[in-house]
């Protein structure tokens, strides 16, 4: 791997880290992996991390088996390449969405799910942080989400308290676009399993993320438009919340 590149990644990174106060020494990071590229490159690059940077903490790679029957033999693998201990989880969760409720817009239970599964699994390993490999795109394209679907000038945080679990969600990719992911991952031989889930390819995600990238294709620099505009919102020009008003027009 071209060490610049790495370099470049990994300053990227440890921003964020620093800008959100994500990892102090003795954490012990429970890192969520899908089995998608995302979270292998995340698991990667905190790797990478906790070589280079002053800071003593421990990884842990957990993988929610939602009951598809995938082989996690190449994650196994993976996590071993780099010293991290792999916890193979079996859930019903793909049982309850798909069988028992049979939702037709499944991805909001289904995430709710695993979340719960997630921080429950991380608790138990003695952890104090999980780690979530959402990129910029995923800030950019949940932005959009909440504004089209929700009527909300909002998207997620880089690190937030769960006070019900009493953990610290991180997304320590947060400053990296998706294609230094995707080269990443091709340059670290991150496995990457195909994705059974029968709602994949077909939410209104991915809808939004064609349309952010066919409006990259004028306004090129969009993506990192938008995270200037959440680092310097300009509160006092929204209008704030009316109570009792009927925004219905």
């Amino acid at each position: 791997m071209k060490k610049s590149f790495l370099k470049h990644v990994l300053g990227k990174v440890k921003r964020a880290m620093v800008n959100f106060q994500m990892l102090q020494d003795g954490d012990r990071v429970a890192v969520g992996l899908s089995g998608g590229k995302d979270s292998g490159v995340l698991l990667y690059l905190l790797h990478q991390v906790r070589r280079t940077a002053p800071l003593d903490f421990q990884l842990y790679g957990i993988f929610l088996d939602l009951g598809f029957g995938l082989d996690t033999g190449p994650l196994q693998d993976f996590c071993d390449r780099l010293g991290v201990p792999f916890i193979h989880q079996m859930t019903d969760i793909g049982e309850v969405v798909f069988e028992t409720r049979q939702e037709k817009h499944p991805c909001a239970l289904c995430a709710n799910l695993r979340r719960g599964a997630l921080n429950n699994k991380a608790r138990e390993l003695g952890c104090n942080k999980v780690a979530l490999g959402h990129h910029l795109d995923d800030v950019v394209d949940t932005f959009f989400m909440s504004l089209f679907y929700n009527g909300q000038l909002r998207t997620f945080m880089p690190t937030t308290y769960l006070d019900r679990a009493d953990l610290y969600m991180i997304r320590p990719l947060v400053y990296l676009p998706q294609e230094y992911v995707v080269e990443i991952a091709a340059l670290a031989r991150v496995p990457v399993l195909e994705n059974p889930c029968p709602a994949s390819k077909n939410t209104k995600r991915q809808e939004v993320k064609q349309l952010v990238t066919m409006l990259r294709q004028n306004y090129p620099e969009l993506r990192e438009r938008c995270i200037s505009a959440l680092h310097s919102a300009d509160l006092q020009n929204l209008w704030g919340d009316i109570k009792g008003a009927n925004l219905k027009f």
